[in-house]
């Protein structure tokens, strides 16, 4: 039976690692972080895998346990006091050197996303990230779907909105590229 199990385990949970490794990547935004929220997610969805419904979708319950456990661990840290080494953190200020780019980058573009509300940028990065049914996020985020729509649609904007200012901000002129585009 627990050989049975494990088996099933494997064949319908595994395959998701690649995925929920990308998510808990961008939800932490470090790799150590990430693999031990992966790791924990494993070990909870393991403990709790003859709760699992065979034919109902495990990638999307997966996503929830992640996400769950996510939310945790940022309550968790959020109670513990901030601790900084002193030497560390003055050294970085006096290195610090603000860029100056000349066109929108990469690292803007994250700024943006990382500046949406939770609620929003989890729609985004599920729905146009990770390419998760409206269904399955919503499955995942635990909302009906009309939630998960409304949030993806302010996300959406909000980003949109970010990347407009950010854009004037470097002398790239928005509307100029957006006749362009029309023409």
């Amino acid at each position: 039976m627990a050989r049975r199990l494990k088996e099933e385990f494997n064949d319908i949970a595994l395959p998701h690692v690649a995925a929920l490794l990308r998510m808990a990547a961008r939800l932490c935004g470090r790799r150590d972080a990430a693999e031990d929220l992966l790791q924990e997610t494993y070990l909870q969805a393991w403990r709790s895998f003859h709760r699992f419904e065979p034919g109902t979708n495990c990638r999307a319950w997966l996503y929830k346990i992640l996400i769950f456990n996510h939310s945790r661990l940022r309550r968790d840290q959020s109670r513990r006091p901030l601790l900084t080494e002193l030497d560390a953190a003055g050294e970085s200020a006096l290195l610090f050197d603000p860029p100056t780019p000349d066109a929108m980058t990469a690292a803007s573009v994250r700024a943006a996303f990382d500046g949406l509300p939770e609620p929003f940028r989890m729609a985004v990065l599920l729905v146009d990230v990770e390419g998760l049914t409206y269904r399955e996020a919503g499955e995942a985020l635990d909302a009906p779907i009309g939630t998960v729509m409304s949030r993806l649609n302010r996300g959406r904007r909000l980003l949109r909105l970010a990347l407009v200012e950010q854009a004037a901000a470097y002398g790239i002129d928005v509307e100029a590229a957006a006749n362009r585009k029309q023409k």
